[in-house]
């Protein structure tokens, strides 16, 4: 399927790797997205709205800049996204931008957890605790310290 983007133009998804939300992402609309890289070697991914071509955020791993941030998905999180143990999720955190990377934030209390087969997602609450909605992103590293997304691939490409 083609999406439009107001940040990318025509995005080319399969239907197969759209991740649904099905109690939609806090403060968003929709609950269909695709993950989209702009390039091989960065961090970032872009987690985009199928249905809608004006939203989009940025995500990334938490562990490629906090080495030690632990999640515990609360056990109806987990029963929802039908998670049989942690090889069967993705992670990410939503990170927040700026015009400086000191003003680069996190939110590292409110995962996305994806299932990997299912494709199915859901922003928690981490039960970990102790975590900062807005904790800075190069807290604990420096950007050229930090490298590519690694291995969840990206979904949707330019058309």
């Amino acid at each position: 399927m083609n999406i439009q983007s107001t940040r990318f133009g025509e995005l080319e998804v399969s239907d197969e790797s759209v991740l649904t939300f099905p109690d939609g992402l806090i403060g968003l609309p929709g609950t269909r997205y695709a993950l989209v890289t702009t390039s091989d070697d960065t961090p970032f991914l872009w987690l985009h709205s199928v249905d809608h071509p004006d939203v989009a955020l940025p995500i990334t791993t938490p562990w490629l800049f906090f080495t030690g941030y632990e999640v515990r998905v609360p056990e109806e999180d987990a029963r929802r996204l039908e998670l049989a143990g942690p090889q069967d999720a993705d992670i990410f955190c939503v990170v927040r931008a700026a015009e400086k990377l000191d003003g680069f934030t996190i939110n590292l209390a409110g995962p996305l957890i994806v299932h990997k087969t299912r494709k199915l997602g859901r922003q928690i609450i981490n039960d970990a605790g102790g975590y900062a909605v807005r904790q800075p992103l190069f807290a604990e590293v420096e950007l050229n310290e930090v490298h590519a997304a690694g291995s969840v691939p990206a979904a949707a490409t330019a058309v």
